[in-house]
């Protein structure tokens, strides 16, 4: 069996475990994902995805199989870690993103999350559904990356339990595919606890890095007591990321060169720890934990070209088994913004946040059909033709954007078939009897601060 033969039996056996996951309502389920990656347009209008061939149902199916339809989560999540690229390095992305619903006053369970395209007065903030992807990501320069993953983090829980529950789950299931045996670095960008997820993961054969602020303050463990008087100190000396007079020898260094950002210095410092006070989360009636990790500092040569960024020194805090791998670590950081690449792809062309749907467990399977259409046009890269436009480029077939290996997907498509069973009727229902009535909706008022 050739190469191709291979990735086409992949792709294949894929879409009939996918279509597996999906119940009740499976095959108007199949088929609306279909329809997403065969439609011609951008995807800005749900109801006009039953137009397409693929979606070979009435469009009343459309929204009843997202209102009443099923999705197999573990079974799915199964499903992408097992078609997971075996070639990329165990480095996975994590971040959230936002589905805004401002004027849903229906739909429950909204929250204020973060949004860099809205604002509620000078905040960036706007009422809506949150959405934490992981992915997995490769070292080739594209935008392409690997979702492994995906959760509605809920207003009234715990953002940083949310996360660690979510990455716990991810390293289980990549523990039983007996293939990744190497521990897996989970990469986050500022905004995120990195002590607290340090501490949720220790134990557990994983790595942390994330992106720290150059304003924290760390400490060294202290001096053995000499046995005078008084509580024995429990911070040895300060380790400021804004003082290079407090910086002490570095445990290891490494300078390396890269095309973008031309010389690389990375440094590491092991065994540091911050101060914890016992409000919040350390609010014990003992005295805050001591969490030790390692800080890393990254400096570039320049930024690459066309940015007109001001350079800044990069700090990550590594937490996890053994030392850190430097340049895995700074390596793994700038490879961390291609799942950027997969939210704008996911929302301008697949319309991930394009539905008006009222309740959240309708978007959630919503989301979780965007991952599986996302995850067969990765699949179909080497397989589908290049319809180039006039004024593109040819490219070879591994190296085609996700925009251009979904211009050739329904032709693939035809060529595998589909697992959907055809529809038993041709004709719509009778609808809504005349005369019928429905109550107001409830109205939800949006939750503005977590539980």
């Amino acid at each position: 069996m050739g190469h191709l033969d291979e990735v086409t039996t992949e792709l294949i056996n894929f879409r009939r475990s996918l279509h597996q996951c999906l119940n009740p309502w499976g095959d108007a389920l199949f088929e609306l994902c279909d329809a997403v990656l065969c439609s011609p347009h951008r995807v800005d209008s749900v109801p006009a995805l039953s137009l397409e061939p693929e979606f070979r149902r009435s469009h009343g199916s459309l929204y009843k199989a997202l209102d009443s339809g099923g999705v197999d989560e573990e079974r799915l999540r199964r499903l992408l870690v097992d078609h997971r690229p075996r070639g990329w390095p165990p480095v996975f992305a994590l971040d959230a993103s936002t589905w805004a619903r401002r004027d849903a006053e229906t739909s429950p369970e909204r929250g204020f999350h973060y949004s860099a395209s809205h604002h509620s007065g000078a905040h960036p903030i706007v009422p809506g559904w949150s959405f934490q992807w992981i992915s997995q990501l490769d070292w080739t320069h594209d935008s392409w990356t690997a979702p492994m993953d995906a959760r509605r983090i809920k207003p009234t829980e715990n953002a940083t339990d949310a996360t660690i529950s979510q990455v716990l789950r991810l390293v289980g299931e990549l523990s039983n595919a007996h293939d990744c045996t190497a521990a897996p670095l989970f990469v986050l960008d500022a905004g995120y606890d990195p002590i607290a997820i340090g501490d949720g993961l220790s134990g557990v054969h994983a790595q942390a890095l994330v992106r720290i602020s150059s304003k924290r303050v760390f400490h060294s463990d202290p001096a053995p007591p000499s046995g005078g008087r008084g509580r024995p100190a429990r911070h040895g000396a300060r380790f400021a990321l804004s003082s290079p007079a407090t910086w002490t020898t570095p445990d290891a260094e490494l300078n390396s060169h890269d095309p973008r950002y031309g010389s690389l210095n990375v440094q590491v410092w092991h065994g540091l720890h911050p101060k914890l006070t016992t409000q919040g989360r350390w609010g014990t009636s003992g005295p805050a934990p001591i969490i030790r990790g390692s800080v890393i500092h990254v400096d570039v040569e320049h930024l690459p070209q066309r940015s007109t960024g001001v350079k800044k020194t990069l700090w990550l805090w590594w937490s996890g088994p053994g030392e850190p791998d430097l340049d895995l670590c700074w390596r793994a950081y700038l490879r961390r913004f291609d799942i950027e690449h997969t939210y704008r792809f996911v929302k301008n062309t697949l319309g991930w946040t394009t539905p008006a749907l009222r309740t959240p467990e309708q978007a959630e399977r919503w989301t979780w059909l965007v991952v599986a259409a996302y995850t067969q046009l990765r699949l179909a890269r080497e397989l589908v033709d290049d319809m180039r436009l006039p004024w593109e480029k040819r490219r070879h077939p591994s190296r085609m954007s996700p925009v251009r290996v979904r211009r050739g997907f329904p032709r693939l498509r035809a060529r595998i078939g589909t697992p959907a069973h055809p529809p038993k009727f041709h004709k719509p229902g009778p609808g809504r009897p005349k005369g019928t009535t429905k109550p107001p909706r409830t109205r939800y008022p949006v939750i503005k601060k977590a539980a």
